[in-house]
């Protein structure tokens, strides 16, 4: 047998942050694709990933998930039977409660498992991930230490926190800014003259995630179980304005 360079990676799921996943990471690991939605995989160079069966991702020493929390539970129970005692399981979920219940719950004891959260995405991370912040959730085994370490080299910011205080933030975070985003969107085009500093920073917010899936903005509004109570006390702040605002008009 040949001597294997790289550690095998498996990466379910190949939409825009599976891409930018393989993009940043395909130097250094053996990559191979697992995705209903594609028959190919292939880099911005051109360069093509190995598209494999679910049950041969399972069996590669790091399988990272990249898929709407609402499947968690569905492929969690579809991979567990083919996992290998000693491989390292990590998801990359916009939310953390949930998901890593999920994980805890359906996949082998003899596996590790780390949470994370790139807190970027294909566009702000367009020229690279260097500088960018990623939360780290260790779950179960040692080799979170080994996950933070390797994000750190790669030059990520890397951010230990639990599930919980990841939510809670992330409910303000990005629970504002995706709703905040999803309003102006739907409200039509947005000046592109006479505009302000600010408003210009404000474009250029709602440019970075307008474009993300839907399952997104479901996962941070609905997913995570601090949001409702951020997104009311927005509401609820802004229906007080509306109705201050109205007397005076």
């Amino acid at each position: 047998m040949g001597h294997r360079t790289k550690p095998t990676l498996g990466l379910i799921g190949f939409g825009a942050f599976g891409k930018l996943m393989a993009r940043e990471l395909n130097a250094l690991f053996d990559i191979r694709v697992c995705d209903p939605a594609y028959v190919g995989a292939l880099l911005e160079d051109g360069r093509a990933l190995a598209v494999v069966e679910l049950s041969e991702i399972a069996r590669c020493d790091v399988i990272v998930l990249s898929v709407p929390v609402a499947r968690m539970e569905y492929l969690c129970t579809q991979i567990a039977p083919y996992l290998r005692p000693g491989c390292l399981v990590v998801d990359v979920s916009s939310v953390k409660v949930a998901p890593m219940q999920v994980m805890a719950r359906c996949l082998p004891a003899a596996v590790d498992i780390v949470g994370t959260h790139p807190l970027f995405g294909p566009q702000s991370a367009d020229g690279g991930v260097v500088g960018r912040k990623i939360a780290v959730c260790p779950l179960r085994g040692p080799r979170w230490r080994v996950v933070a370490g390797f994000l750190r080299r790669i030059g990520l910011q890397v951010v230990v926190t639990t599930p919980e205080a990841h939510d809670k933030e992330a409910a303000t975070v990005q629970g504002l800014t995706h709703l905040i985003a999803k309003v102006l969107s739907d409200i039509g085009p947005l000046p592109d003259q006479m505009t302000t500093a600010s408003f210009d920073l404000l474009k250029q917010a709602v440019e970075m995630v307008k474009n993300d899936p839907p399952t997104v903005l479901h996962a941070i509004e609905t997913a995570n179980p601090y949001a409702a109570e951020v997104r009311g006390a927005f509401f609820d702040r802004a229906a007080e304005l509306r109705i201050q605002f109205d007397k005076q008009a």
